[in-house]
């Protein structure tokens, strides 16, 4: 069998075409054509207020916590099953982080633990959208709300997911995404800041154009710009925006192939789940999915194990995920102590299969009776 790699990135077509285009207008630095072309895509589908384009989302993140002024010994919530640079960006500027549990029913912060988790010193939320599934966003606001708190959207996996008919990264102050090549839709490296809250908008221009007013000079706001404020160079070149706009345009069908896929996996797998031998993604009702990924949860890490070993001897490229930030080499001594079961559970257990546009259905069937034959003979 052919080997079948757990990501592989999609070409519509169009990308060498635009970045074509791009390198001949004469601007390839940031905030170009395409740059524009993409900030109004985000802007016109979605209904954010203010959308820059990053050169990765760790960069929008770090945006996020320089525009709500993070300070030595302010503390984070966040869930402690997340990328590291969902921490990071907020440890750079001297946060202390305080990791909440993921819920039982799927890796996203379990909201209903938050509100015990919040200090005088307590500053902002930032919930992650594991598998671009949503959080319980009004749980989280009203969290907020009562206590002060900005919410920043970690909306990595989560471009076009919905929750209660309202798009991931519309909901909180600031919302930060990833156009990373394993992301349904992808530039190679990029990323984006959402600015929902008008407050940030002058503010955010200035801090991506290296704490310059440079954005509103090149506007004929002002006859000259100068050094303002704190910031750092974020912008990516418009020769990544004019990669991902040829994304953007074919979004619709993007997604379409991945939700096929992942409801293929979805309806194959679920006998397994019926019997009790693995979980199954949980979406709640008021959530949308975008196929970002597929993963199921084993019941002990021996089981995940023996899944990635045996679709790696039949040239399958299945892999784990995040392991508990609270626990890592970094942040163990800085961690509370708390024990957080479930985010545990899912960096022991949690296995994700191959997930992208060009899986044949060949390929996926293959797949699928490789992990239903291993579940089903191997006693857990």
């Amino acid at each position: 069998m052919e080997h079948i790699g757990f990501n592989k990135p999609y070409l519509t077509g169009k990308e060498g075409h635009y970045i074509y285009q791009a390198v001949l207008s004469g601007k390839i630095s940031g905030d170009g054509i395409f740059t524009k072309k993409c900030h109004a895509f985000f802007e016109n589908r979605f209904h954010f207020k203010k959308c820059l384009l990053t050169t990765s989302c760790t960069d929008a993140l770090e945006m996020a916590a320089l525009l709500i002024n993070i300070q030595a010994g302010d503390e984070v919530i966040m869930p402690s099953y997340t990328f590291v640079s969902t921490a990071n960006a907020f440890v750079l500027r001297g946060a202390k982080i305080v990791f909440a549990d993921s819920s039982a029913e799927n890796p996203n912060i379990d909201a209903d633990k938050i509100d015990a988790l919040i200090t005088p010193r307590t500053k902002a939320i930032v919930p992650v959208h594991y598998a671009g599934i949503a959080c319980d966003m009004d749980k989280i606001m009203a969290i907020a709300d009562k206590h002060g708190l900005y919410v920043i959207e970690d909306a990595a996996q989560a471009v076009d997911s919905y929750y209660k008919g309202r798009p991931l990264g519309s909901i909180g102050h600031l919302a930060a995404f990833s156009f990373h090549e394993t992301k349904n839709i992808m530039s190679g490296e990029g990323g984006m800041l959402v600015i929902n809250d008008d407050r940030f908008i002058a503010r955010a221009e200035i801090i991506r154009e290296k704490g310059t007013n440079r954005s509103a000079f090149f506007r004929g706001e002002i006859d000259k710009y100068g050094w303002v404020d704190v910031g750092s160079s974020y912008l990516p070149s418009d020769i990544i925006a004019a990669f991902l706009y040829a994304q953007l345009e074919n979004m619709d069908d993007i997604q379409k192939k991945r939700k096929q896929i992942w409801q293929k996996y979805y309806k194959a797998l679920a006998p397994l789940e019926q019997k009790g031998l693995l979980q199954l993604p949980y979406i709640a009702d008021n959530a949308t999915n975008n196929a970002h990924m597929f993963y199921v949860v084993c019941h002990n890490a021996a089981q995940r194990a023996t899944i990635i070993e045996t679709l790696k001897e039949h040239n399958i490229n299945a892999v784990f995920h995040y392991l508990s930030l609270h626990s890592s080499d970094y942040y163990h001594d800085k961690h509370d102590k708390r024990i957080l079961e479930y985010s545990d559970h899912y960096s022991a257990c949690l296995v994700r299969l191959p997930m992208f546009y060009e899986l044949t259905d060949i390929n996926i069937d293959y797949i699928i009776a490789l992990v239903k034959d291993c579940v089903n003979k191997i006693n857990f």
